[in-house]
């Protein structure tokens, strides 16, 4: 939970530019992966050990929580990398671990480390919240209660006065926007029968987002399941109920997207810092809520719905493969120099036409996720409206770019309304 009393935004991070996306957008805290051993391995780029204190150091700047995920099942031959990388995160200062398997909570408790259950060992009851506190301060529940029964969870804790390690009540945690798994919390084994690459660590193979015909193997009469990949929910979203959400006493709320780009996690983390503060502020409504909705569909998804928490008993299913975003980003070019006397960025157009007015997105590691309108840029040296290949651009800037940042436009999608 933040320092002011409000529930904890806790956000995604695959690479340094999701990291520092989250970061600039509102995040009270992250998640990452370190190579092979996450839920995420086969997703997004991941880190590496070294990163690990340039991590702590520029999420300590900004008083950002780290959490490194180690939830994946773990085998003999994975024991000596997980206290070796147990060990630098304590070395470096990460805040937590999260966790599934007992080996990984026996060293972490071994070495002070503060550990979190993973949404992988199913927490569905106070009797499992009870037992785990032995270890554990904050808990993740499962993916398929609904908030009637988290807000009872909850209430319990309150009520037997549970704590963990520290001394302080455990916290609960609830996913509150990404994908969803058609399988409990996660656990699936299509894509280890498939192509021997398990989902449980960290290498599905995304069966269920593809589209199937279905044959009766009597007669061989086939059918095509009109319109529905029936084994693909919709993403994820509590933003448009997210009042009933902070009422249960959720501490955090996790917003799904290791594997996602740079510019998901800027646009998600802003929209849910800007509905958290408002409902902190008693200016939430309905609409607020309409336009948050709109910026999140800019960016990846496959359609939302309120997973279980309001109690539905069945998916709903995407209609497409892939995402239905408003927006998309189209590589037009990448970063020459900064002035910083002046605050000027140069780029160098390689792809794609420019003009006044466009929306155009700058991202880099140390950069993360920057999203402005272009009002006022030089061609060539010169005042013009429009850019094209081959050009050099200046444009003023209020943050710092780098050679190695990538220059894109926002243009709209199909699924755009107008």
């Amino acid at each position: 939970m933040t320092e002011n009393g409000t529930i904890e935004l806790m956000a995604p991070a695959g690479n340094f530019e999701s990291l520092q996306a989250a970061i600039d957008n509102g995040a009270d805290s992250v998640y990452f992966g370190v190579d092979q051993l996450n839920m995420r391995a086969r997703a997004s780029i991941n880190f590496t050990i070294q990163d690990l204190p340039e991590i702590v150091q520029r999420c300590e700047a900004k008083k950002v929580r780290t959490y490194l995920t180690l939830n994946t099942i773990i085998y003999d031959h994975d024991l000596s990398i997980i206290k070796t990388l147990l060990d630098a995160a304590k070395s470096a200062g990460i805040t937590a671990v999260i966790v599934m398997d007992q080996a990984v909570i026996a060293y972490a408790r071994q070495i002070g480390m503060e550990i979190h259950i993973s949404t992988q060992i199913n927490i569905t009851n106070i009797e499992t919240v009870k037992f785990y506190a032995m270890f554990a301060d904050t808990m993740v529940m499962s993916r398929e209660l609904s908030l009637r029964q988290v807000k009872k969870i909850v209430e319990q804790i309150e009520r037997d006065d549970v704590r963990g390690p520290s001394g302080r009540l455990v916290e609960v945690e609830i996913f509150g926007h990404g994908a969803l798994c058609m399988a409990v919390s996660g656990k699936c084994y299509l894509s280890l029968h498939s192509h021997n690459s398990s989902a449980n660590r960290g290498a599905c193979k995304q069966n269920c987002r593809k589209k199937y015909t279905v044959i009766d193997q009597e007669s061989g009469f086939e059918i095509e399941l009109d319109n529905e990949y029936m084994m693909s929910p919709k993403d994820l979203c509590t933003l448009d109920f997210l009042d009933q959400v902070i009422d249960t006493g959720v501490k955090v709320l996790k917003i799904e997207g290791r594997g996602r780009a740079p510019e998901y996690v800027a646009k998600v983390i802003k929209t849910y810092r800007e509905a958290i503060d408002a409902h902190a502020a008693g200016t939430f409504n309905k609409e607020r809520v309409a336009q948050w909705m709109g910026e999140l569909e800019k960016v990846y998804n496959r359609g939302f719905w309120s997973g279980y928490y309001l109690g539905q008993k069945l998916g709903e299913w995407s209609e497409a493969n892939g995402s239905k975003a408003t927006q998309k980003k189209v590589y037009v070019g990448k970063g020459v120099h900064f002035f910083p006397k002046t605050n000027i960025g140069e780029f160098k157009i390689e792809a794609y036409d420019l003009k006044l007015g466009d929306t155009v997105l700058i991202q880099g590691p140390t950069t993360g996720a920057q999203e402005l309108e272009l009002s006022e840029m030089l061609v060539n040296d010169k005042t013009q409206e429009t850019a094209t290949k081959g050009d050099s651009i200046t444009l003023p800037l209020p943050f710092r770019i780098r050679p190695s940042d990538k220059l894109y436009k926002v243009v709209k999608t199909e699924y755009a309304t107008a």
